[in-house]
Parts: structure tokens; sequence; C-alpha cells
């Protein structure tokens, strides 16, 4: 009798990775890699919104840093809309180029 066929011989020769079990693994090491979204205190919300504010009424220019579970995504221009009651800003960084962003997804802002 052949050796494939003894013992655990059967299983040891077949190791093949089908293609959506390496896509189910690929996705699963991604998954671990994601983070939790940092917790800001009270002033901190404050200081973020007293900016968005002030990029508002001056129409000048500012950085904000969106939450993203793998990578922060750092945006930068005018606040020109604040929809208080979808808690969402309105960042245009160009003539045709703007992003509405939700308040709770802004970590901090920079002038």
């Amino acid at each position: 009798m052949s050796k494939k066929l003894e013992e655990n011989g059967l299983w040891e020769s077949s190791r093949i990775i089908i293609p959506e079990h390496k896509e189910a693994y690929l996705k699963l090491m991604k998954d671990r890699q994601r983070r939790g979204k940092p917790e800001l205190d009270d002033q901190e919300v404050q200081l973020i919104e007293q900016a968005l504010i002030d990029s508002y009424n001056s129409r000048t220019s500012v950085s904000v840093t969106v939450f993203s579970p793998f990578d922060d995504e750092e945006l930068t221009g005018v606040v020109t809309s604040i929809n208080t009651a979808r808690r969402e800003i309105k960042l245009s960084r160009g003539q045709d180029d703007f992003s509405w962003i939700k308040l709770e997804d802004i970590v901090s802002t920079n002038f």
C-alpha cells in the first residue's frame, strides 16, 4: 500500500488552500488590526467645536483629523456649513471639493 493511505498521509498530502479560505484569513487578519475610537472629554469636544465655529465665522482654513478604525485621515479646508440637527459640518477644500463630516468622528482640529 502507498504511504499516502497510511496513518495521516491522506491529509498531509492535501494541504491546499482554496481562494475563499485565503480571503477569509486575510479579512480576519485585517479585522484584528482594527482599533477603537478614542474617548474625548467635554473640554476637548468644546475646543473642537469652537475651532470649527471660528473657521465658519472668519472663513479661515482649519485642519480636521477624522477617526477611522485603521488609519486617521487629516483634512484641511474651510467650514462653510454647520448642520446642528444632523451634527455635521461641510468642509470645503476647493471650488467643487467638499466633504460632510460628522462631529462625532472628529478627533482633533488645528489652525
